[in-house]
């Protein structure tokens, strides 16, 4: 059997505050590494402190890709972060470095590492189409309707996320097949490197969710809130009809701060909206992560000698 001459990469996974990205500057720093961000808030700009984006002095520790890519009004799809994924992915492995794959967006991964199945690609005509439907009714009949034409979307797809209703009913209308037996089908152009899969989470659920409140209190004393005032405040954000649907905007945290500025309850029913949809947040990575059967699973705190050994053994030091 031949050598397997593929780069080496760490994928580095695991729900919401499960310290992915303090272990993931370690090991950048001890194996001569670059992070490549798997985050769908992270892409945005102007989403930091809610986003737990890494800061001036996190980044100064290690190389960082794919931060800030996109206006928080502008949308990015995982065919996009696949490209430029495996653009930096490449780049990295050039000069010599281990890339560090390191975030909590499992669709994000799949597409870099399994391959985008080979579904159609988006038609304007086809979306606008949609979008004057779900203007007329709204965005939960148009998910009500996703549930007749492909129940196995419409149960994995929250009715309140319009951009994948949208995607899944374009998907079916362009071909006349559910998006859910498109997803099926074997991926194309996964990225060419041998990733060894690698799972923080701590062993105990209860650990987790304080880690989630912690952080959320310290996410709204360093300023989240002023941060999303900053967001509605800018003139491109005021010329979107309804911001509650875009991306950065239903990202978690984000959403519920909005709502409150919006008027929508209290300060302490705003922040125990945002810890519960963060705790939700968790609950769904961890069941995708349970789907990830080569993975190997660590908690942080009590794993770190044989996360270390699993490292050291991977990359051959």
């Amino acid at each position: 059997m031949a050598a397997d001459t593929r780069p080496l990469a760490i994928a580095l996974m695991g729900p919401t505050a499960s310290g992915k990205t303090a272990t993931a500057i370690a090991l950048a720093r001890q194996l001569d590494g670059e992070i490549v961000s798997v985050d769908s808030a992270l892409v945005y700009r102007g989403l930091d402190i809610g986003s737990a984006k890494p800061d001036a002095i996190e980044r100064a520790q290690a190389p960082h890709h794919l931060l800030d890519l996109r206006d928080p009004w502008q949308t990015y799809s995982a065919a996009e972060f696949a490209a430029d994924a495996g653009r930096a992915v490449a780049d990295i492995a050039a000069r010599g470095k281990l890339p560090i794959l390191a975030g909590g967006t499992g669709l994000y991964f799949r597409a870099l590492l399994q391959g985008l199945s080979p579904m159609p690609q988006a038609d304007p005509a086809v979306r606008a189409g949609i979008a004057a439907e779900a203007a007329e009714h709204g965005w939960a009949a148009m998910h009500a309707h996703l549930g007749e034409v492909d129940p196995a979307a419409a149960a994995r797809i929250h009715a309140t996320d319009p951009q994948r209703i949208q995607r899944a009913l374009e998907v079916f209308r362009l071909t006349g097949r559910p998006i859910s037996e498109w997803q099926k089908l074997p991926g194309v152009d996964r990225l060419p490197v041998r990733a060894l899969k690698l799972v923080l989470a701590p062993r105990e659920r209860s650990v987790l969710h304080q880690r989630i409140a912690t952080r959320f209190d310290a996410m709204l004393a360093h300023g989240f809130l002023d941060e999303v005032r900053a967001l509605r405040a800018l003139p491109a954000m005021a010329q979107v009809a309804t911001p509650l649907d875009l991306p950065a905007i239903r990202a978690v945290g984000y959403r519920q701060a909005w709502e409150y500025l919006d008027g929508q309850g209290s300060a302490a029913e705003f922040r125990d909206r945002g810890i519960y949809a963060t705790r939700q947040l968790a609950k769904r990575q961890l069941t995708w992560l349970r789907g990830e059967l080569d993975a190997r699973w660590f908690d942080p705190h009590i794993d770190r000698a044989s996360l270390a050994d699993a490292v050291s053994t991977f990359v051959g030091r």
